[in-house]
């Protein structure tokens, strides 16, 4: 099987506290957009090897990565074993906060079941999903936009019937999600820079992850800034825990214009892209 597996943002991302277990607890919209890697799932024999092969150097092609994961989770909840062929080809890039990790994972899922003859419905999948990693239920479901609770793993999808233009930046740097959610409760606001929600059509646009991670990476915040002043940007945040920023702008063609900018802005180092929320 060969499967679409799409990248995400988080239009909105409130963290309501620290849980017993460690994890914190979050509410979240998560919108799927138009950036997407391919993954090719082959079932090749008896067996239990997992061969997994990527484009991109330096992407972990051992149990660390998601998509291995999601086959050895696959097999310990149906017993099924197989020997499985897995080919990632990356136009996400990682460490970014746009879920391609976790979008790969489910789409390794999808397809080991398919492949099996469906063992297990949808509720079941997404139980096994979130055992994973709590973005990974939401690219298990078929909607455009899901909104998260409890770690982010426990989803519903979202009517959203819009479809945004927008300009996704990441720097060269990643940004580990553990290393922002453990700095969140003592980390403080920068002086002048706009942390507030901002009110839009679709929602209230806010990131607590920013707080954290612009106190770390000054290069985001002055980002963040210097987009809300672009002519036809609606709004910009942080996806997720970054280091990749979004700008929504009110037409493709303003976004294909700020991604020339922003190009420009960020230097060659940055990945940029001009693309639309999914409907």
């Amino acid at each position: 099987m060969e499967l679409s597996s799409p990248a995400k943002i988080n239009l909105w991302l409130r963290i309501q506290g620290r849980r017993p277990d460690g994890f914190h607890e979050v509410e979240t919209r998560l919108c799927k957009v138009a950036v997407a890697d391919t993954v090719r799932v082959e079932s090749s024999g008896r067996g239990r090897s997992v061969e997994l092969t990527c484009n991109v150097p330096g992407i972990p092609l051992d149990e660390t990565n998601l998509a291995f994961k999601a086959v050895r989770a696959f097999e310990q909840r149906t017993g099924y074993t197989q020997a499985w062929r897995i080919h990632l080809e990356k136009r996400i890039p990682s460490g970014a906060g746009l879920g391609g990790g976790s979008s790969n994972a489910a789409a390794v899922l999808r397809a080991a079941n398919e492949l099996s003859g469906q063992p297990l419905p949808l509720d079941e999948l997404l139980e096994i999903a979130g055992g994973i990693g709590a973005d990974v239920p939401c690219f298990l479901l078929d909607a455009p936009a899901a909104d998260g609770t409890g770690r982010g793993e426990q989803v519903t999808p979202a009517e959203f019937p819009w479809k945004l233009p927008l300009v996704l930046i990441k720097p060269a740097f990643p940004i580990p999600t553990p290393w922002a959610y453990q700095r969140w409760k003592d980390s403080k606001e920068l002086r002048g820079v706009l942390y507030a929600p901002q009110i839009c059509p679709w929602g209230s646009m806010v990131n607590g992850l920013e707080r954290p991670v612009f106190e770390k990476h000054r290069l985001l915040p002055a980002l963040k800034s210097w987009l809300l002043g672009q002519n036809g940007v609606e709004a910009a945040l942080m996806s997720g825990s970054g280091s990749t920023m979004f700008a929504i702008t009110e037409t493709g063609a303003q976004a294909a214009a700020l991604a020339e900018e922003a190009r420009r802005w960020c230097g060659e180092t940055a990945w940029v892209v001009a693309t639309e929320t999914l409907s």
